[in-house]
């Protein structure tokens, strides 16, 4: 590509050119990227800029150049400095064209480097929420303290009424008002006494919800960690992470899903875990499997199926106590937005993974929970080879359970099952 330069922006010249391998949607980013770039004024290049935000000028010429889709955090911090190069904001019009092609762009890229993206925004919104449901609690034990302040005020009122309703006894003429104070105020107290059990309530379950975002933190660091050491290797980029194991025990894992095809999509993607596959196609499968497998360490269950779907499906794991305690990773194509994640917490779910799937993140998820499961048990772990032995998993798997469970938020996957 021939070197240029707009007139008083960035140094787009300095960059090399753009891959003909780059698929269409990368390539459209990336020029819509360059273009934004070239509208920094004075001009500056790649490293300087790179200095500016904080970014090495590896990755920022990665990103201009479509071998790595940058975050979305990156765009917003251009579209900002060239709108105040040029003193002007960008348009609604033009965010949300951005938008859309820095997700088309995600959606066609396969690799790991785009895993650990993945769960880096993962553990971003899951510290969000983290950090809102502790704020949630202080509010919701403010009011608490509120009403209880007023209960007690009422009471103490009450018990002015009731006196001067003992002392006035004789006094018939004034004791229809007396009995009306009385009866005002046991209505009030009433009302305040079912406010505070609707807050209490609300706040243990805020509670709840903070060490359930807390757990999921913890889950997907560890789950980061996996994809991490797996970028700093050199492996092919078409195949996703193979974690080879030395021992001769390996974690079984449950998949349930009726279409065939994805059935065989997800056993190879997880035979790179070095998984023992359990494939079904239906939630009465599944449950007959479990009463003949007391060794499942994952559950991988679609949503979606005829008959009995993935929500019940999960609700009657849940219920028998021999298996509520096993992570169950929903897959689904309806997307993973509020309704559903909250219904498939309720069910018992821990993560959520979105068609089409991203098999790094799917391995680096299931990676971590067949070595939990291997610890809690007391099984003899095989060391993986890609990363070093970690004990202090074993203390996150007994805390899966429907009163308090360990549950992730899956966001966008790339493989379609």
């Amino acid at each position: 590509m021939e070197a240029y330069e707009t007139p008083g922006g960035g140094r787009v010249g300095d960059l090399r050119p753009l891959s003909p391998d780059l698929n269409t949607e990368c390539r459209a980013f990336a020029e819509a990227l360059r273009s934004l770039f070239a509208g920094l004024r004075p001009a500056v290049s790649v490293r300087r800029y790179g200095a500016r935000r904080h970014v090495s000028a590896g990755a920022v010429s990665r990103y201009l150049s479509g071998q790595r889709i940058p975050p979305w955090q990156f765009v917003q911090d251009l579209l900002t400095d060239v709108g105040t190069d040029r003193g002007s904001v960008a348009t609604c019009e033009t965010v949300e064209f951005l938008r859309s092609l820095h997700a088309a762009a995600q959606r066609t890229s396969v690799s790991v480097g785009h895993a650990v993206q993945q769960l880096q925004f993962q553990l971003a919104e899951a510290d969000r929420l983290s950090r809102r449901s502790a704020a949630h609690s202080d509010v919701l034990g403010e009011a608490l303290l509120d009403r209880n302040q007023r209960i007690a005020d009422l009471a103490l009122r009450l018990n002015q009424v009731e006196s001067d309703w003992a002392r006035e006894r004789a006094r018939a003429d004034e004791l229809v008002l007396f009995a009306g104070d009385r009866e005002e105020l046991l209505r009030e107290r009433r009302r305040l006494e079912s406010e505070v059990a609707r807050l209490t309530a609300e706040l243990e379950e805020a509670r709840r919800r903070q060490v359930a975002a807390e757990a999921r933190c913890e889950l997907l660091e560890r789950q980061l960690v996996v994809a991490e050491q797996q970028a700093g290797e050199e492996v092919p980029l078409s195949e996703p992470p193979r974690l080879a194991r030395t021992g001769a025990v390996r974690a079984r894992v449950l998949v349930v899903d009726d279409p065939p095809a994805n059935l065989i999509a997800l056993e190879a993607v997880l035979a790179a875990a070095d998984c023992q596959v359990l494939a079904v196609s239906s939630g009465a499968d599944a449950l007959k499997a479990l009463l003949q497998h007391d060794d499942v360490a994952v559950i991988i269950l679609d949503v979606q199926m005829p008959g009995m779907d993935g929500y019940e499906t999960a609700a009657r794991i849940k219920r028998r106590a021999r298996t509520r305690n096993i992570p169950i990773i929903f897959v689904t194509a309806i997307g993973a937005d509020a309704e559903n994640l909250l219904r498939g917490y309720d069910a018992g779910a821990i993560d959520f993974i979105t068609k089409p799937f991203e098999p790094w993140m799917l391995c680096a998820k299931v990676s971590v929970l067949t070595e939990m499961h291997m610890n809690y048990r007391g099984t003899p772990r095989p060391t993986p080879a890609t990363h070093p032995t970690d004990d202090t998993t074993s203390w996150l798997l007994p805390s899966i359970s429907p009163q308090d469970p360990l549950r992730t938020a899956g966001q966008d996957d790339r493989v379609r099952g």
